[in-house]
């Protein structure tokens, strides 16, 4: 087999590979990169899963338990235990006892949470756009409907 050269492009899969295949493990791959580029302009104070966590919560514009958190970002419930402890020991997010239920408690993001996410993307911002920059804004647009699509369905079928 020959051996490809470090700068050479490599096709995500191999020839015959089913289409699908290839695509999701482009999507693989990226994914990573960003979150490796994106963990190097993070403060010192938060790593990738608690800014998942953050963002997560600030997109979705609501409060969840740790079980949902765990569940939503698939992993077990004593790993998202464990991040939303040292998110709360930060003060960027808080615990709420739920009125009904005193066992049950929904993690809110405060106001310094808020703040440390948008301080956060705002330090990569620039180095996205410069990366960026090398695929257009119409190339971008017409990307993020396929890639939300892609996302619905894979959160869909999640637990099959």
């Amino acid at each position: 087999m020959k051996s490809t050269n470090k700068n050479d492009v490599v096709a995500a899969g191999l020839p015959g590979d089913p289409i699908a295949f290839k695509a999701m493990t482009e999507i693989g791959i990226i994914a990573h990169l960003a979150d490796n580029l994106f963990a190097k302009y993070l403060p010192d104070s938060l790593t990738i899963a608690q800014f998942g966590v953050l963002n997560h919560l600030l997109r979705l514009n609501r409060q969840e338990t740790i079980g949902e958190l765990a569940s939503a970002m698939q992993v077990s419930q004593p790993t998202m235990s464990s991040t939303v402890r040292k998110l709360e020991d930060k003060g960027f997010i808080q615990l709420i006892a739920n009125d009904d239920d005193r066992r049950v408690r929904r993690v809110s993001v405060t106001p310094n949470g808020r703040a440390i996410r948008n301080q956060s993307l705002a330090k990569i911002l620039p180095i996205q756009e410069s990366i960026a920059g090398d695929v257009t804004e119409s190339e971008w647009e017409s990307l993020l409907p396929v890639l939300t699509k892609i996302r619905i369905i894979l959160d869909q079928n999640r637990h099959v």
